[in-house]
C-alpha cells in the first residue's frame, strides 16, 4: 500500500496538463476560479479512474482506429492549450481566455488528457495489495489517490497564484509560459506513446 501511495505521489506531482493548467488558472484568474477548475479536474480524474477500473477505457481503447482518433482529438486540444500558454503575452497567464474556465473546463481537460489515462491505468492495474478482494482494493486505491491528488493540485494552484504576485518582467513571463507549454506537450507525447 505504501508503494502505491508513493507511486501516486510521484506520478501526480510531476508536471502534466492537469497541474500545469491548475497553476495557470490560479495565475490568471485567482483563487475562486482556480478552486472551481480544480473541482472539475477532480471530477474528471475520477471519471477517468472509473472508466479504467470498470474496463470501459480498455474496451474503447482496444479498437486501434478509435484509439488513434481519440488520441488525435486529445492531442489537438492539448496542443491548443499549450499554444495558449506559450503565447499568453507578457502577463503570466498560462491560459488566457475571455471567460475563466470552470468546473466543466476541468472535467473536459481530464477526459481529453492522455496522461490521466496512462497514470490511472498504471496505478489501478498495478501495485496490487489485496489480490483476494479486487473491489476493496479499488476502493482503497480511490481513497488513497484522492487523499494525495487533492493537496497536490491545491499546492499547484497556490504556486500559480504566488507566481502571479511576483510581478516578473515581461521577458521572464514569456520564458516561463513557453517552458510550461513545451513541458505540457512533452508530457502529452510521452503519455500518448503509452496509449498508442
Amino acid at each position: 500500500m505504501l508503494t502505491f501511495a508513493a507511486a501516486v505521489f510521484f506520478l501526480i506531482i510531476t508536471p502534466g496538463p492537469g497541474v500545469l493548467s491548475t497553476a495557470g488558472v490560479g495565475a490568471s484568474f485567482g483563487r475562486g476560479t482556480g478552486l472551481r477548475y480544480v473541482l472539475g479536474l477532480f471530477l474528471g480524474t475520477n471519471l477517468v479512474a472509473a472508466a479504467v477500473v470498470s474496463g470501459l477505457a480498455a474496451l474503447v481503447l482496444a479498437e486501434p482506429q478509435l484509439r488513434t482518433v481519440l488520441f488525435a482529438i486529445s492531442f489537438a486540444y492539448l496542443v491548443y492549450l499549450a499554444f495558449r500558454i506559450a503565447f499568453a503575452g507578457s502577463k503570466l497567464a498560462f491560459i488566457e481566455r475571455a471567460t475563466p474556465p470552470g468546473v466543466s473546463g476541468g472535467i473536459l481537460l481530464q477526459i481529453m488528457n492522455p496522461k490521466a489515462y496512462a497514470v490511472n491505468t498504471a496505478l489501478y492495474t498495478g501495485f496490487g495489495f489485496m489480490p483476494a478482494n479486487y473491489w476493496v482494493e479499488m476502493l482503497a486505491k480511490f481513497l488513497i489517490m484522492n487523499a494525495i491528488w487533492i493537496p497536490i493540485h491545491l499546492l499547484w494552484l497556490w504556486v500559480g497564484i504566488k507566481v502571479h504576485q511576483l510581478y516578473l518582467s515581461p521577458r521572464t513571463h514569456s520564458i516561463i509560459n513557453k517552458a510550461m507549454a513545451v513541458s505540457m506537450l512533452l508530457v502529452v507525447l510521452l503519455a500518448g506513446s503509452e496509449l498508442l
